[in-house]
C-alpha cells in the first residue's frame, strides 16, 4: 500500500494525505498502527555506527590499561607460585577434586570412586599430576571425551591426547551429547574440544586419602585465630 510506503520513508500522516489527495484522517487510519520513522533504517544505523566508534575510541585506553594491569598481575602470581612442591600439590589436587570429582552421595555413600571431569586443560593437567603424586602413573588411568554430536570427536581426541601425553589408544569411546538446535551454545568453533573425563581404576583407597586430606584442611581453617 502507497501510504504504508510513504510511512516507512519517514512521511509524516499530513505529508502522506497531500501526497496521495486524501484527507488526513483517512491517511492517519490507513498508518495509525506505524511509528513514524523521520530518520529511516540507513540513518539509525549510520548513527549507531558512529556511536560505537566514538565509544570505543573513548574506552580504547581504559581497556589498554585493564589488560595491562591484568597481564601484570598474572605474571606476578605465576612467578609467586613458581612451583607446587609435593604436599601442596596433594592439597591442591585433593580441594579441586572435592570441587570438581564425582563424589559419593548420602544415598550411595560406598560409591566411592575417582572420576574427574572437566573442560580446563591446565585443571586436567592439575588433577592427572596429583593422582601421579598419590602413586598412580597416567598411563594408568582411563581417559574419555565428552562432546556435542555436532563436534569433530576425533580432532577432539586427538586434542586431548596430546594435552595429557597419551596415545589416542588409550582412551575409551568417546561420549556424545546429542544437539539440542533451541539451545544458544558459544562453546563452538576450533577452539571447542569437549570434556575429558579421567577416572582412576580401583579408587576406593585414594578416595578414602582424598576425603581424609579435605578433613585436615577443614579441621586447619577451622583453628585460625583460635
Amino acid at each position: 500500500m502507497a501510504a504504508v510506503a510513504l510511512r516507512g520513508e519517514g512521511l509524516s500522516v499530513g505529508a502522506i494525505a497531500d501526497r496521495l489527495g486524501v484527507a488526513k484522517s483517512t491517511a492517519y487510519l490507513w498508518v495509525r498502527h506505524l511509528p513514524l520513522d523521520r530518520d529511516g533504517a540507513a540513518e539509525r544505523e549510520r548513527r549507531r555506527a558512529h556511536s560505537k566508534v566514538m565509544t570505543d575510541a573513548q574506552w580504547a585506553a581504559h581497556r589498554q590499561a585493564r589488560d595491562a594491569a591484568r597481564a601484570e598481575l598474572a605474571e606476578f602470581g605465576a612467578a609467586w607460585v613458581s612451583r607446587l612442591d609435593g604436599r601442596e600439590l596433594l592439597l591442591v589436587g585433593a580441594a579441586l577434586y572435592w570441587a570438581e570429582g564425582v563424589k559419593a552421595k548420602p544415598w550411595r555413600p560406598h560409591d566411592c570412586r575417582v572420576r574427574f571431569t572437566n573442560s580446563d586443560p591446565v585443571l586436567i593437567d592439575l588433577f592427572v599430576r596429583f593422582v601421579e603424586e598419590l602413586g598412580v602413573p597416567r598411563g594408568g588411568l582411563r581417559f574419555r571425551v565428552c562432546i556435542h554430536e555436532t563436534a569433530d570427536a576425533n580432532a577432539a581426541v586427538r586434542w586431548w591426547a596430546r594435552q595429557v601425553g597419551v596415545a589416542v589408544e588409550a582412551f575409551q569411546r568417546t561420549s556424545l551429547k546429542r544437539h539440542r538446535p533451541a539451545t544458544v551454545r558459544h562453546n563452538i568453533g576450533d577452539g571447542y574440544h569437549g570434556c575429558l573425563v579421567v577416572s582412576v581404576p580401583d579408587s576406593r583407597r585414594m578416595y578414602w586419602a582424598i576425603e581424609g586430606i579435605m578433613k585436615g584442611m577443614s579441621d586447619g581453617v577451622g583453628r585460625v585465630g583460635r
